[in-house]
């Protein structure tokens, strides 16, 4: 029997180096370096932007590449995910934000319901100075319908006259052709109230969620008066309006139109009373079903993140306007409380195809420091309304930045963006923040068409963003069918 061992001693030798030879072969063409450098540190670390409601998009995640990872034998010590989670829900019931997309209170009242009501009022003729430019406009933002009435004109001849040719338009952000239009003159110049002369218009009911510019234009030297703006408070109408900023010194965001400013006014009234009393009865109760849900969502939250242990909860308002601040708090966690070599941000909705993306990871190019490795939008136009709204960033276009289905950046740049975290402004979406915050550091892009900008399938693809729950278990069983998620009938 010890003969019969002793014979077969070597070939089990043999058998256990050929199996650590490949087993080592095939991590380092994987871009992982030797067994004895990975025993403290990841690969990769991927960070999972999710909100907190979104519990499906997680468990559809954890059912198909995320399960994948953890029970591969090359990759489940390898990669570490997490899921970046908002500490705190909007306690703002949704029906009483300023839109669907902060946790801004709609600070309603009725004080001045079921009147005309001007904008701003100005006795004085001395308060008004002419203006240095031909055009100037003032945004606002219509936070409950509103019927505008009339539109005017400063002031700008003698006490009693009005001398030029000044047109007023009142456009919707970001369309060519104006809503209403009121021409003054010399022989036309309308009404006079205080310093202002009014003209009616035809009477449109602008919607909650407008977005409107007032545009005044002069057409020939005599010029147009304005105000400074610190001196006035404009009349908001009880919180159904809320207008853009016209202070000394603003840049002006828009290139098409005129500089921000006033030249006039215009008078509204509130639409549909009743409706506006009707919300307002009924915020104190929406309020304590909100508590209520936020209690509840906590609790589930705290109970899944026990059960995963896979979630990273930091501290911000779960919201998308505070996307990319979360995204930042999440840098400064992966700083102080991971080991890694890459970071690939991707979202909830976002199919990975995480073999594609670790095989790439052995390219020499994706060892060096000061990497960011993605699919890069270039001379992205700035957009002035919607949900990717941006009055902060007064450039026309955003600089280089990486499709949000998923990038990667080396760690020396996540320690940058997490010991400048304090000083970095956060834009109005994480993907072109980030853009914003790299050109000021310059690093090596890697330009890499795999990491999809739309929701889309091709055979190379690294990420599909934007889909179901119901979609990312469908692109993951293909994968598991044929090897590819694109490359089979579904």
């Amino acid at each position: 029997m010890r003969a019969a061992v002793a014979a077969l001693l070597p070939c089990v030798i043999a058998v256990l180096v050929h199996w650590w030879c490949w087993s080592d072969r095939t991590a380092l063409l994987l871009g992982f370096g030797s067994a004895d450098d990975q025993k403290a540190v990841h690969e990769v670390l991927v960070g999972v932007l999710s909100a907190r409601h979104h519990y499906d998009h997680r468990q559809a995640i954890r059912e198909t590449w995320l399960g994948y990872l953890k029970t591969h034998p090359l990759f489940q010590n390898r990669v570490m995910v997490k899921f970046i989670i908002g500490k705190y829900g909007c306690a703002v019931p949704e029906e009483d934000r300023e839109d669907p997309y902060s946790c801004t209170l709609l600070n309603l009242t009725q004080k001045e319901s079921g009147q005309e009501m001007d904008i701003l009022s100005v006795a004085d003729t001395s308060w008004l100075e002419p203006s240095d430019v031909s055009a100037l406009s003032l945004d606002f933002k219509v936070l409950h319908a509103v019927v505008i009435t009339q539109l005017g004109v400063f002031v700008n001849g003698p006490q009693q006259d009005f001398r030029g040719n000044v047109t007023v338009h009142l456009f919707q952000v970001d369309q060519e052709e104006e809503i209403v239009t009121a021409r003054f003159s010399t022989v036309s110049p309308g009404t006079r109230v205080g310093a202002i002369f009014y003209k009616p218009v035809e009477q449109f009911i602008l919607p909650k969620g407008f977005e409107g510019t007032l545009l005044w234009q002069c057409h020939d030297p005599s010029g147009l008066m304005s105000i400074n703006a610190s001196t006035i408070r404009l009349n908001n109408g009880g919180g159904v309006l809320k207008f853009g900023s016209i202070e000394v010194g603003t840049l002006p965001h828009r290139t098409a139109l005129g500089f921000p400013g006033l030249a006039g006014g215009f008078t509204f009234s509130v639409y549909d009373v009743d409706a506006l009393s009707e919300l307002l009865r009924g915020r104190s109760g929406r309020q304590q079903i909100r508590l209520a849900e936020l209690r509840d969502e906590d609790q589930a939250l705290h109970q899944e993140s026990i059960t995963h242990g896979d979630m990273v909860f930091v501290d911000v308002v779960d919201t998308y306007r505070n996307v990319p601040v979360k995204l930042l708090k999440f840098y400064k966690w992966a700083v102080g409380n991971a080991a890694f070599r890459l970071l690939l941000k991707t979202d909830d909705d976002c199919y990975i195809d995480v073999d594609a993306v670790l095989l790439k990871t052995d390219h020499s190019r994706l060892k060096q420091s000061h990497l960011w490795w993605g699919n890069f939008r270039q001379n992205w136009a700035v957009d002035r309304v919607g949900k990717w709204q941006e009055l902060e960033y007064s450039s026309p276009a955003y600089p280089a930045f990486a499709c949000g289905s998923g990038y990667v950046v080396s760690r020396d740049l996540v320690e940058w963006l997490a010991s400048n975290a304090e000083h970095l402004k956060a834009y109005q979406g994480e993907d072109v923040s980030m853009g914003i915050w790299m050109s000021a550091v310059g690093p090596s892009k890697y330009q890499d068409s795999g990491w999809l900008c739309e929701k889309d399938c091709y055979v190379d693809m690294l990420s599909s963003p934007q889909h179901s729950a119901q979609e990312l278990h469908s692109l993951w069983e293909r994968k598991k069918r044929c090897g590819d998620p694109c490359g089979c009938a579904q």
